[in-house]
Order: C-alpha cells, then structure tokens, then sequence
C-alpha cells in the first residue's frame, strides 16, 4: 500500500485522542472545543454504528473478506463524523458547553 494512502487511512480512523480533548478544555478556542466535542460525539457514534453494521452479510462475487471488513469499518467512521458534524445526537452542543466552562473556570 502506497505510504500516502495508509497515512491518509490512519489519519481517517483516528479517534479524538484525550490530549486533544484536554487541550481544548485548558485554554483552547471556542472552535477547538466544538471540533473536540464533535470528535468525542463520532467515537460515541461509530460504536453505537459498528453494532448496527456487524450482521450484515455481503453478496459474492466482491463481498466479504478482510478488506470488506477494513473498508466497512472506515467507512463506519466517516459516517459517524458526518453525523456528529450535522447535528448528531447534541452531545457536542453538551460538550462544547461544558469545556467553555471548564475553561472560563480555569481563567479565573
């Protein structure tokens, strides 16, 4: 595999880490923290989204196999993000809330 694409894939699947989470919840901007909230909120959807997805069964003669499996559960992701991005479940609005005031909170 080309080392542009599996860096492009990694980057792809790559979950809110806890670093980015708490640096938006010490002194990040407002936009920092909607983008972490908005993360965390896609971890949280693509969980629940891997469940629905796992007892679907795929048609020969190009379904199944292990690259169905990497490419189903990228494509899990993305559709998590996209959610959380257009409104998902309003954990973000919750979590960007509360990070704005973890920060204003340590401001003092």
């Amino acid at each position: 595999m080309d080392a542009t694409l599996a860096n492009a894939l990694a980057q792809m699947a790559k979950p809110a880490s806890p670093q980015s989470i708490a640096n938006a919840a010490n002194g990040g901007t407002q936009a920092s923290s909607r983008k972490a909230a908005e993360e965390f909120e896609a971890v949280f959807l693509t969980t629940m989204l891997e469940g629905m997805f796992e007892g679907l069964k795929t048609d020969a003669p190009f379904g199944g196999g292990n690259s169905e499996k990497t490419y189903r559960s990228l494509l899990v992701g993305e559709y998590a993000k996209q959610i959380s991005k257009n409104g998902g479940l309003g954990m973000a609005d919750q979590i960007t809330r509360d990070l704005i005031a973890l920060q204003e909170g340590a401001q003092r």
